[in-house]
């Protein structure tokens, strides 16, 4: 059986140049602490969220307009009997034109059903990626989702 890993997408009237723009403004919608850049191919940056997640990401595929993927290059979840399930995943954001309109379509690629964090991880990547996300592009502002 082939594993699944986690996806959602977005479908906005936003240009893919608007998207591409909007994703690499990490600060605006991944709500945590985030060190260093994100901006251009080999930039590498740590997010943390309170004590729970500790993650450091490096991009290795920037295509202007249309792809995004980091690499997790280190990960510490206190919540998970594996605190580096993460390590050596990559998260993924293609940008396509669809009927006139741009489609996002997000990836956890390693945040697979057969790990631990799925359920809570791919809860926490749709909020982010369906309420912040989404907010940004399509508003221009910063809407970071609160965890609780």
């Amino acid at each position: 059986m082939k594993a699944h890993d986690f996806t959602t997408t977005l479908l906005v009237d936003q240009s893919p140049a608007a998207v591409f723009n909007a994703i690499n403004n990490v600060r605006d919608w991944w709500s945590g602490e985030i060190e260093g850049s994100s901006a251009k191919l080999n930039d590498e940056f740590t997010y943390r969220y309170k004590e729970f997640h500790l993650s450091g990401q490096r991009v290795v595929e920037m295509i202007p307009d249309q792809k995004v993927v980091w690499l997790v290059t280190e990960s510490s979840l206190n919540f998970t009997e594996d605190r580096n399930e993460w390590t050596g995943t990559k998260i993924s954001f293609e940008i396509t034109e669809k009927d006139g309109k741009t489609e996002l379509r997000f990836s956890h690629l390693g945040l697979v059903p057969e790990i631990e964090c799925f359920d809570s991880c791919s809860g926490a990547w749709t909020q982010l990626i369906q309420e912040g996300l989404f907010s940004l592009i399509t508003t221009g502002k910063s809407e970071k989702v609160d965890f609780g």
